[in-house]
């Protein structure tokens, strides 16, 4: 089976004598694995699985722990996510704990399949008889392992620790975990299994807890918020708050002690590149080029056109020469001698002659002065009347009726235009004479007729957005029905009420007139007289805006979006090295205190220092002596006990919940995440560890009870 890792082989594997003991620390964060009697194990690595492809050929390999990131462009991992084997801290994925210990074994050095050598193995507290089961079945039936022991790491850590003098034979053993948090009390240097208690929240929590808000914090961003990144600025930046009140008022007031706690991380940035304007020679060079292609365009065009006029010129002479033609025929031989040529009567050639002269006008720029002249003949039976026509000519005449009309509103339209630019340049010039003459006051009654216009417009689009929605007071709500419709609303609101009534009354005749009609106009007519034609106010806004930007270079003009635009400006603007920046402010002690308030993330359970109170009062005995020898003696291991703070911010926790005048002390393990394997690791180079074992033999014998009823000694250490 194909591994990636970065993690080397060892090669001393044969020097063991098969007697020497395996040590397995099975965490569901980390996996070590080593031999019994030394201080360090040898192979650490994530304990997860990853199974991707290979773009090219295929294959499926597996990742196990940490990778390279560099490799993973070689391979497809959109259907195949990093797994593991664990739910909270039980086993219940033993394919891929199978993976993970073919993995393991073959980085501590062994060649073959079969591993001869005894293996001690670290669970959880209480593990399900079912897990452990599973577990010697895939040692004993898939590695041939001789036998096995389990022991919790907890009580290990604990051990060691009480070896070197850390902690009494009496004590509390609290252990927040990857995915759990434990505690454990001990009693005459053996734990005691029924005053145990467990919440399902640890580090793993705390790391998705504060991707979860630096994600939210910064969107832009997210991409680099990896898993493995966030985990290593956990660790890096967070701590544990004495008092979070305390310490979230400090952050919320900005005082100078919140700033100096603040860290930061900047991602890489590359400033964009300044350009330099260009110089005299681009630009004539550039304009040169430009020059040359807007003539190559010309010479096209010209050639085009002078084409076109070819064309119609040869066609025009044709149709002439036609005509000539058709003057020397008869008039009842024409339309055999026209058969030829596609055309009906002379009344179609003459047409087309027309049309052709028109094109070739207009082809020579000569259009406008052809269009300005009159053509009494285009509309000759406008003035005949409708019973002197023949059904022909009474398809002309509208047809006729049609054109002249459509002539006559562009003739309007046109001096219309006229009219306005004329009016237009007339203000203009008043305009600048007002400007020459006061130019201080002219900029101020221009911004003053800017302001009211502007606010105008701005009321008309609030009211707009409401539909009316007021009663008079700016307030939309208490309102009836009738209150909220404007008037355009209401009248067509009536002449639906009216239609429906009168539609009930006897025989329905709604439509025999023209006039029922018009009621569908006036119903279907938009409410809004803003959008039946251009806004004035607007266009008058529009010119008032570009004549202040001539006159005042510093005017500013109002945003027609509001706080919308208020709200995208930073990212309409380009990005510079502190956009770039990830700040840690109340993030940094936030996240860690779900140890102390699971509820905050959904989960309804104790904090640690309600753990020990409950684990206390588990205990058989009320014992006051009792509870005091174990509250002197509160031991911290496991990963998530590293932030700073911690020992701290427990003592004073549990002294909240103790009698009054109780002894506390709080002590952390000499490396909380080592010494549980460090402590197996002594168990098992003692002499009396195989006594503590079972064997294959034994569990095929006694089946799953040997496994149910185990429970490991730790007097030894």
């Amino acid at each position: 089976m194909p591994f990636i890792s970065k993690i080397q082989r060892q090669t001393d594997y044969r020097r063991f004598p098969s007697s020497t003991p395996i040590v397995i620390d099975n965490g569901a964060s980390y996996f070590r694995i080593g031999w019994a009697g030394e201080p360090e194990p040898r192979v650490i690595f994530r304990n997860i699985v990853q199974r991707p492809r290979h773009k090219v050929t295929g294959e499926t390999v597996t990742i196990v722990g940490d990778h390279d990131v560099a490799l993973l462009k070689y391979f497809d991992c959109t259907r195949s996510g990093p797994r593991s084997a664990f739910d909270n801290n039980v086993v219940y994925q033993f394919e891929i704990m199978e993976y993970i210990l073919d993995f393991a074994f073959d980085r501590l050095g062994a060649d073959g399949s079969k591993i001869d050598h005894p293996i001690l193995i670290t669970e959880c507290v209480c593990n399900p008889s079912q897990s452990r089961s599973k577990m010697a079945e895939l040692l004993f039936d898939t590695y041939g392992v001789p036998s096995i022991a389990y022991g919790v790491d907890a009580v290990f850590s604990y051990k060691y620790n009480q070896h070197h003098g850390l902690c009494n034979k009496d004590g509390l053993a609290i252990c927040p975990g990857f995915m759990t948090t434990h505690v454990i009390p001990f009693i005459d240097g053996e734990p005691e299994y029924k005053g145990c208690c467990r919440t399902n929240i640890g580090g793993y929590h705390i790391t998705d807890y504060l991707k979860q808000l630096i994600s939210l914090k910064y969107p832009l961003h997210m991409a680099s918020f990896t898993w493995e990144k966030v985990e290593d600025l956990k660790m890096e930046h967070c701590y544990i708050a004495p008092d979070y009140m305390s310490e979230a008022r400090m952050f919320q007031n900005g005082t100078k002690e919140a700033e100096d706690k603040t860290r930061s991380w900047q991602l890489p940035w590359v400033p964009p590149p300044t350009e330099e304007p260009p110089s005299e020679e681009m630009i004539a060079e550039k304009a040169a080029r430009k020059e040359k292609a807007g003539q190559r365009l010309r010479d096209m065009a010209e050639a085009k056109r002078s084409i076109r006029i070819n064309e119609l010129e040869n066609e025009s002479h044709g149709l002439g020469f036609l005509l000539k033609q058709l003057e020397q025929v008869e008039d009842h031989d024409i339309q055999s001698f026209l058969s030829a040529t596609g055309y009906i009567s002379r009344k179609e050639v003459e047409s087309a002659l027309v049309k052709v002269k028109q094109s070739l006008l207009k082809a020579k720029g000569e259009q406008a002065e052809f269009e300005e002249k009159p053509d009494t003949e285009r509309f000759n039976l406008l003035d005949k009347p409708d019973h002197e026509c023949t059904p022909e000519e009474l398809k002309l005449k509208k047809k006729q009726l049609f054109l002249k009309t459509t002539a006559e509103g562009r003739q309007r339209a046109k001096r219309k235009r006229h009219e306005e630019e004329q009016e237009r340049e007339r203000r203009n010039q008043q305009d600048e004479q007002r400007r020459l003459k006061n130019p201080e006051l002219y900029k101020e009654q221009l911004r003053a007729k800017y302001n009211d216009l502007s606010e105008k417009v701005e009321q008309r689009k609030r009211l707009k957005t409401s539909k009316g929605h007021t009663n008079g007071n700016n307030n939309s709500g208490n309102v009836g029905r009738g209150e909220r419709l404007n008037p355009e609303q209401r009248e067509r609101m009536r002449l639906l009420t009216t239609a429906a009534f009168d539609r009930g009354k006897g025989e329905d005749t709604f439509g025999a007139r023209d006039e029922d009609w018009q009621l569908y106009k006036l119903m279907s007519k938009d409410n809004d007289d803003d959008d039946e034609g251009p806004d004035v106010d607007q266009a008058e806004l529009a010119r008032l805006t570009s004549r202040l930007r001539e006159v005042d270079p510093t005017f500013v003009p109002r945003s027609d979006n509001g706080n919308l635009q208020s709200a995208e400006a930073p990212w309409s603007r380009p990005l510079t090295e502190e956009d770039y920046r990830i700040d840690f402010g109340v993030e940094r002690f936030r996240c860690p205190e779900i140890l102390f308030r699971p509820n905050w993330i959904g989960i309804d359970q104790a904090g640690l220092d309600e753990m020990a109170g409950v684990s206390l009062r588990r205990l058989p005995s009320k014992d006051t002596e009792l509870e005091e020898r174990l509250t002197s003696s509160i031991f911290l291991t496991g990963g998530s006990s590293l932030f700073p703070g911690m020992s701290e911010r427990l003592e004073a926790g549990v002294r909240m919940i103790t009698p009054c005048g109780s002894p506390i002390r709080v002590v952390k393990a000499l490396n909380p995440t080592l010494d549980a394997w460090r402590g197996a690791s002594a168990y098992a180079a003692s002499p009396e560890f195989p006594s503590q074992t079972f064997s294959k033999q034994d569990y095929y014998e006694k089946g799953e009870d040997i496994v149910r009823g185990y429970q490991f000694q730790y007097h030894v250490l």
